[in-house]
């Protein structure tokens, strides 16, 4: 589907919604249910939360939804919600810290994940290719807040520099300084797995 087309059935529900039509919101769940899920996913590395977050993104777009400003895209919109509360999440995870399984047991020495019984094939087992996703993976989430939702924005949901500064409150050049500098430290962190690959 082409991004105008998308564009002007955005619109068309939004203004069905406002107009009580709550089928409208089923359809834009539907368009953009999958990807915004995925966009959660890279930026929360949990899928429970990420289904959770796309979820009340929905209903804050609901809830909104007399809110919304005709002259803007709509995809920039619910990108927005969705990035206000990853951001309100990640200020929650600082307050409540938990353990990671690969966090060592004061008691015995070993992480938390060895005590654990063996579920399905071994680390050693897995693919090079699934090993490298998962290095990808962590040094994604180890950006600073500032660097990975552009990023995640910029490489993931596909959206222009524009689009991410109106997200995120900022200029397309902040953006693209931001991505840049993403990459940079992704070159850095993965540097090692990059010579062997």
């Amino acid at each position: 589907m082409n991004a105008p087309h998308m564009d002007d059935l955005d619109m068309q529900d939004m203004q069905r919604l406002a107009n009580g039509d709550e089928a409208a919101l089923n359809d834009l769940m539907e368009r953009h249910g999958p990807k915004l899920y995925h966009y959660l996913f890279r930026c929360l590395q949990d899928q429970e939360d990420a289904e959770d977050l796309a979820q009340e993104t929905f209903v804050k777009l609901y809830q909104n939804r007399d809110r919304f400003d005709t002259g803007r895209k709509f995809s920039a919109w619910l990108y927005t919600i969705a990035s206000n509360l990853v951001k309100d999440h990640y200020r929650w995870r600082s307050r409540h810290p938990q353990v990671s399984l690969d966090a060592e047991n004061d008691a015995t020495g070993e992480s938390y994940r060895d005590a654990l019984p063996q579920v399905g094939p071994s680390p050693t087992d897995h693919l090079q290719a699934g090993e490298r996703a998962e290095a990808v993976r962590r040094a994604v989430a180890a950006l600073p807040e500032e660097l990975r939702l552009p990023l995640i924005l910029a490489e993931y949901v596909q959206c222009s520099h524009a689009e991410i500064g109106g997200i995120l409150s900022c200029s397309a050049k902040a953006v693209e300084t931001r991505v840049y500098r993403a990459r940079q430290r992704l070159r850095s962190s993965l540097s090692s797995l990059l010579e062997t690959a």
